[in-house]
């Protein structure tokens, strides 16, 4: 009875808490599922904005069609360091024709494109200028002639005169002595005067100082008379050679080829006046050719004579090699002349053009990249590398070397079996992402 009563009390106490504890309102909570659905997506964003910023790929992108692009392979093999250029065919020596003399065209003998040999007449000019001084100085060469025999006559007539006149002189002189001798011999036995004796001598002794004096004189007339006609024959040598240099002035108004040849080209017709100096044609030597290159001016520094190169010409490759670099550089070209070792082709025609392969250097082993479009715009400072999946290419720095027209020489930037895009970039603009 006792338990009953107890389990009864027991029960209504129970009862009766849990009616007060129902009854007072309870506290409400703070992380309840709207709070936390709201700290949940902010977490999320967060995390994602964090992404973006910090790990996503910010870089600039383009999407482009594969197709429409060229991709090639970076690859390892012998880099042959040449060039490709053009080279004409031009004889080995041409022959300006220069008007040695000036003057009116009146007759023209040969046409451009005429073989001629040396010595044949191209053309005849007219001056008359040049004959009157040619007339001149051969009338002035005459007039010293005539007068150069004019005074060797008078030497030889004034020659024989002072001989004469000392014959003539010797012979008073003999019959003076003798009369001398005659009045010493009597005088001295005192059978004549010596006035008569004195008269004798004086006479003997004024001929022959008389003698002295005509011997001086003569010697005189005869070395004044030599100095005259070597200044005679000094002024006649000098006219002659004046009247031979006219002459040759006069033969040069007949041009001649001075070498034999193909006249390439004569720029005169008859009646007109041609000046001293002015070219007037060339004349091509047949008997060798030689081909003139035109060279990007990108590789003067490494163009000298010596190099050489290969022509093709039916089927077959010749040997060249650069006898002569010209300097000069015009519209970002210069130009070398390049000889056949071997010797010229059968068949090979001037004015022909024909690629040559110029070779810079040895070959050597270097990483290669094919040529292409992708050059003009990055100026082979870098270019587009495609990843590992294929689907996207990415700017890369690269550095190249020497280029030939199959490959460039690759310095840095890329490896062996990358892919990279070699066609044009025109329309890529500055993105650094290209997407497939």
């Amino acid at each position: 009875m006792a338990n009953e009563e107890a389990k009864l009390l027991a029960q209504s106490t129970f009862t009766h808490s849990l009616i007060e504890h129902m009854d007072r309102v309870l506290p409400k909570r703070f992380w309840t599922n709207q709070r936390l659905a709201l700290v949940g997506g902010g977490t999320l964003l967060t995390a994602l904005l964090l992404y973006t910023f910090v790990f996503a790929d910010r870089r600039s992108a383009l999407n482009v069609e594969k197709d429409k692009i060229t991709v090639s392979a970076v690859s390892t093999g012998p880099f042959e360091d040449f060039i490709a250029v053009t080279g004409v065919v031009q004889p080995l020596k041409t022959i300006r024709l220069d008007a040695i003399e000036g003057g009116y065209v009146t007759q023209k003998l040969v046409e451009g494109g005429s073989t001629v040999k040396k010595g044949d007449v191209l053309l005849k000019l007219e001056n008359q200028s040049l004959k009157l001084s040619f007339l001149q100085s051969e009338t002035e060469a005459n007039r010293l002639v005539n007068e150069l025999q004019n005074t060797r006559q008078r030497l030889q007539i004034e020659r024989f005169t002072l001989r004469k006149n000392l014959a003539d002189l010797e012979a008073q002189i003999d019959q003076a002595k003798d009369t001398y001798d005659r009045q010493s011999k009597l005088y001295k036995d005192k059978v004549v005067s010596e006035e008569d004796y004195l008269k004798a001598k004086r006479a003997y002794e004024r001929l022959v100082g008389q003698r002295k004096i005509d011997i001086e004189s003569q010697k005189y007339q005869e070395d004044n008379a030599k100095i005259q006609i070597k200044q005679l024959e000094g002024t006649l040598n000098r006219t002659q050679r004046n009247v031979a240099l006219w002459q040759q002035t006069l033969d040069n108004l007949v041009v001649k080829a001075p070498v034999s040849g193909q006249l390439s080209s004569i720029d005169v017709e008859v009646g007109s006046n041609i000046n001293r100096g002015q070219n007037i044609g060339q004349i091509d030597d047949m008997n060798g050719f030689k081909m003139r290159v035109g060279v990007d001016e990108h590789y003067i520094s490494r163009v000298f004579a010596g190099l050489n190169g290969t022509f093709e010409f039916n089927g077959k490759n010749y040997p060249l090699s650069i006898s002569r670099v010209y300097p000069e550089v015009k519209s970002g070209r210069f130009e070398v002349d390049m000889i056949f070792p071997q010797g010229a082709p059968q068949g090979i025609k001037r004015g022909q053009s024909s690629p040559i392969q110029l070779e810079l250097g040895k070959a050597a082993k270097a990483t290669l990249l094919p040529v292409g479009g992708f050059f003009s715009d990055t100026g082979g400072n870098w270019v587009y590398v495609l990843d590992k999946t294929g689907k996207r290419a990415v700017k890369r720095s690269i550095t190249l070397g020497r280029k030939n027209p199959e490959f460039y020489e690759v310095l840095s930037g890329l490896e062996p079996g990358d892919q990279v895009i070699t066609s044009s970039y025109e329309n890529f603009g500055d993105n650094e992402v290209l997407n497939f």
